[in-house]
């Protein structure tokens, strides 16, 4: 990957709608090599996709908490497992595996506290080798889906 690969990641990741003629003259290439780079992009998995940022409210999903899950156990299986279940829960818009206590973090989403804690009763504290959940409240982002470094 070099600076124009770079450029072209940095306009994308700022406006993915971008055409490639656009992309071109923003990078300063001429289309036929912009092109090339992209798909080269797109195959090597560097971009990974294109979607469109919609707002949680617009959806109706006012309220959002950052759970944090200790583990009971954590072997190959019950890890697998849970990260199987944790993966089809909608509600569950991020989930990362963490190094040390807790086990794992969460971002969940929905409607308000009510949803919350129905989700949380009946889906959350219910995952295999869950021994404890701790959630806190999102009062607002201060950062958000910002783009990648160059």
């Amino acid at each position: 990957m070099d600076d124009v690969d770079r450029k072209i990641l940095a306009e994308l990741q700022q406006d993915g709608r971008l055409t490639v003629t656009e992309l071109a003259a923003r990078v300063r290439l001429s289309v036929s090599p912009c092109h090339r780079r992209l798909r080269e992009l797109e195959r090597s998995g560097a971009i990974q996709g294109y979607r469109a940022v919609v707002d949680a409210t617009a959806l109706g999903l006012n309220f959002e908490a950052l759970v944090f899950v200790s583990m009971r156990q954590e072997d190959r299986d019950t890890v697998a497992e849970f990260e199987r279940a944790v993966g089809e829960l909608d509600h569950v818009l991020d989930a990362q595996r963490l190094f040390g206590e807790p086990d794992y973090l969460l971002r969940v989403a929905t409607a308000d506290l009510a949803a919350f804690q129905r989700l949380y009763d009946e889906r959350l504290a219910t995952l295999p080798g869950v021994q404890r959940l701790t959630s806190t409240l999102v009062m607002k982002h201060v950062v958000r889906d910002r783009p990648l470094p160059a």
